[in-house]
């Protein structure tokens, strides 16, 4: 028996019966099992080792400037890795699976952000987040190899958003500590932007999960584990979706959608536009990795794959040098 076996078999005896288990997965193109890790620890391993996943740390959260302390996507990824472990740990549910699958929840996001994804969806007609993780993981990785993950991993990228809810209990636990770990770095990153002081959140949300973002967490997440007991599903109490809406309803109208943020949006908007329109017009400018998937995917799809792929940083430089003209430029 060697460490992978040993490791599935460790499943059986220790997580609960609803558990995924790493044996019984599948991916859509069978390869020879590793034998030191699990397939999900594997799907963690090539989603972190991936372009897509480094570049998420050049990608915006909501604050798009300059800062070494705001939440980056590559950064919210991990929080969401760190909360969704500790809920399947307290429900002996699969660690490795709901960490595979937070890692990979937002590879295929746009750059700055929900202002980026909006223009996205303006210009292409549909683009959604999730959808776009997924075909990251799917078909654009590897050179156009994708990743081959398993189902499982795919079902929870894919449903961590949306209207259809994951097959399995860690993609569930992984769509609301998606939510918990937004709402709290946000508001921690609103407060040191200086658009939201100590005291500013509605009093029912301070009052229900504490008078920080680490208590905001514990609360949240303990609520979770002790609704979820019987894992017939992966639950909140009545009374905490109450408030995580009273809190979202808050962030929304005081941030994500504030006239404080507003001019931020409309230039990132500009800059996605025009080259959006400058690749649709000139496709041979794009990297020769894209240039050969127009025949089977469409100009359309693959300047969409190419803008979305952009990081904030990247995404300024291209602007610069196609519409800037080279003043003072060494």
């Amino acid at each position: 028996m060697n460490i992978r076996e040993r490791t599935e078999a460790l499943e059986y005896e220790y997580l609960a019966p609803q558990a995924a288990k790493s044996r019984e997965a599948r991916r859509r193109q069978p390869v020879e099992e590793c034998a030191l890790r699990t397939k999900f620890q594997r799907d963690r391993d090539r989603i972190l080792h991936s372009k897509s996943f480094r570049r998420l740390k050049h990608k915006t959260q909501v604050y798009i400037m300059a800062g070494d302390h705001y939440r980056t996507r590559m950064t919210h990824s991990l929080e969401v890795a760190q909360i969704s472990r500790t809920i399947a740990r307290g429900l002996r549910l699969n660690e490795d699976l709901v960490e595979a699958i937070a890692l990979g929840h937002d590879v295929g996001h746009t750059p700055f952000g929900h202002a980026g994804e909006a223009v996205m969806n303006e210009l292409t007609g549909h683009f959604s987040h999730n959808e776009q993780s997924l075909r990251v993981v799917e078909f654009l990785e590897k050179g156009g190899r994708g990743l081959n993950l398993t189902y499982e991993v795919k079902d929870g990228i894919v449903n961590h958003t949306g209207r259809h809810r994951p097959k399995t209990l860690e993609g569930r636990i992984v769509r609301t500590a998606d939510r918990i770990a937004y709402l709290t770095h946000d508001y921690d990153d609103s407060l040191r932007a200086g658009l939201l002081k100590k005291g500013d959140l509605p009093a029912i949300v301070y009052e229900r999960f504490g008078p920080d973002t680490s208590h905001m967490i514990t609360s949240m997440v303990a609520d979770m584990i002790e609704n979820s007991q019987d894992l017939g599903d992966i639950r909140q109490s009545d009374e905490v979706k109450d408030v995580m809406d009273v809190f979202r309803n808050f962030m929304f109208e005081h941030i994500y959608l504030s006239d404080a943020l507003a001019h931020e949006r409309r230039q990132a908007g500009f800059m996605l536009r025009q080259l959006y329109a400058y690749f649709s017009e000139h496709p041979d400018k794009l990297p020769e990795e894209f240039c050969q998937r127009e025949e089977r995917w469409g100009r359309e799809r693959i300047v969409a794959d190419y803008v979305a792929g952009l990081t904030d940083s990247y995404a300024v430089q291209l602007f610069s040098e196609i519409f800037i003209p080279p003043v003072f430029r060494r």
